[in-house]
C-alpha cells in the first residue's frame, strides 16, 4: 500500500542561531507534538554565503540532556567541542550525532579554514528523542565521514541513495541509534524515478533541499519538507529535475515530552532537575578554545 502525502511544511523565515547558522525551522515538537516523534525539530541552515573572515562565526557554549542531534553539512565546515573531550571538524558529505543524553556542554562554529575563506554553507540539524530508560545515559558521540556511509546506485540509473542510519537494501548505515531510525541522503537524476520500500507505521518526512520532484505524483518545492503518513509502506519519488533529499524515517516513542530551551525530558519535574544540575556545573567544563 502507498504511503499518502498528509502534510506540506512550507519553510518559515529565517532566523539566526548565535552569529553563523542562519536558519529555518521546518518543525518542532512544540509545534507538532508526537506526529513528529521520534524526531524533535529540524533545522535547515542556508544556503548561506559567507565572505572571508578573521573571527569565527557559530554557538557559544550551550548545554544539551535528554535527546540528540545529528549535524549534516553539505557545504562548508563546521567544527565540534564538547564537555566529554570530543569534538572535531566536518565537512561536505560529513555527519556529527552527539548523543547529548545525561547532558553535556557543545559549542559549534565555522572551522577556522572555512573562516578564512569564506564560501557557501548549508547543513541541516535534527533533534532525535531518547526514550525515557535512555534519556539520562551516560553522553557521547559519532563522527561519521563521507566515506563511513554507504552509497547505493538506486535501480534504473534513477540516482543514488545515501545510508547515514538504518537499512537500504541490505546495507546499514554507520550512525549507532537507540530506536529504529532510517536517515537516507537521496540524488536523483532528471526524469529519475524510484519506488522505496519503508517500514509500516514509522513516521515519514522528506525534505527537498535542491530540484524538483514529485511525490507519489504530487509536485513539491525545493525547501519543502512533506509528512507521509505512517500507513503504508511505498514511497515514488519522480524528479523533473536535477533533485537532492533527505528521507527521514523512525518507529514513534510513545512516550510524554516535556521540553523548554535544551532540556527534552518526559516530565516537569525532570525539566527541573535539568535546569539545577546545568546551574551547578553537573554538566562538565569546556576548555577556553
Amino acid at each position: 500500500m502507498d504511503k499518502k502525502i498528509e502534510g506540506f511544511f512550507t519553510p518559515p523565515a529565517p532566523h539566526w542561531v548565535g552569529n553563523g547558522f542562519p536558519v529555518r525551522s521546518l518543525f518542532s515538537y512544540a509545534r507538532h507534538g508526537a506526529a513528529v516523534s521520534p524526531f524533535l525539530l529540524l533545522d535547515h541552515a542556508g544556503p548561506a554565503m559567507f565572505p572571508p573572515g578573521h573571527e569565527r562565526r557559530g554557538v557559544g557554549p550551550h548545554p544539551h540532556r535528554g535527546f540528540e542531534t545529528v549535524t549534516i553539512v553539505y557545504d562548508g565546515e563546521v567544527s565540534h567541542r564538547d564537555s566529554t573531550g570530543a569534538g572535531g571538524t566536518i565537512g561536505p558529505g560529513d555527519v556529527q550525532w552527539m548523543t547529548a543524553a545525561g547532558g553535556l556542554l557543545h559549542d559549534e562554529y565555522h572551522s577556522e579554514a572555512f573562516t578564512r575563506s569564506g564560501g557557501r554553507l548549508e547543513m541541516v540539524q535534527l533533534w532525535v528523542n531518547l526514550p525515557a530508560r535512555h534519556k539520562m545515559d551516560a553522553p557521547h558521540y559519532q563522527a561519521l565521514t563521507r566515506a563511513d556511509m554507504p552509497e547505493l546506485a538506486l535501480p534504473g540509473q534513477a540516482g543514488t541513495l545515501r545510508v547515514i542510519a538504518g537499512d537500504y537494501a541490505g546495507q546499514a548505515g554507520a550512525a549507532r541509534t537507540y530506536t529504529p531510525i532510517n536517515l537516507w541522503d537521496l540524488r536523483l537524476r532528471p526524469a529519475g524515478q524510484v519506488t522505496l520500500k519503508l517500514p509500516e507505521g514509522h513516521t515519514l518526512m522528506l525534505l527537498l533541499r535542491q530540484g524538483d520532484v514529485q511525490v507519489q505524483g504530487q509536485p513539491v518545492q525545493a525547501g519543502q519538507l512533506l509528512q507521509l503518513s505512517r500507513s503504508g509502506t511505498q514511497l515514488t519519488l519522480r524528479a523533473q529535475a536535477q533533485a537532492q533529499l533527505l528521507l527521514l524515517g523512525g518507529e514513534p516513542i510513545d512516550e510524554p515530552i516535556a521540553g523548554h530551551g535544551p532540556f527534552v525530558m518526559n516530565t516537569r519535574a525532570e525539566l527541573i532537575q535539568a535546569s539545577q544540575d546545568f546551574m551547578a556545573g553537573r554538566f562538565g567544563q569546556m576548555d577556553a578554545a
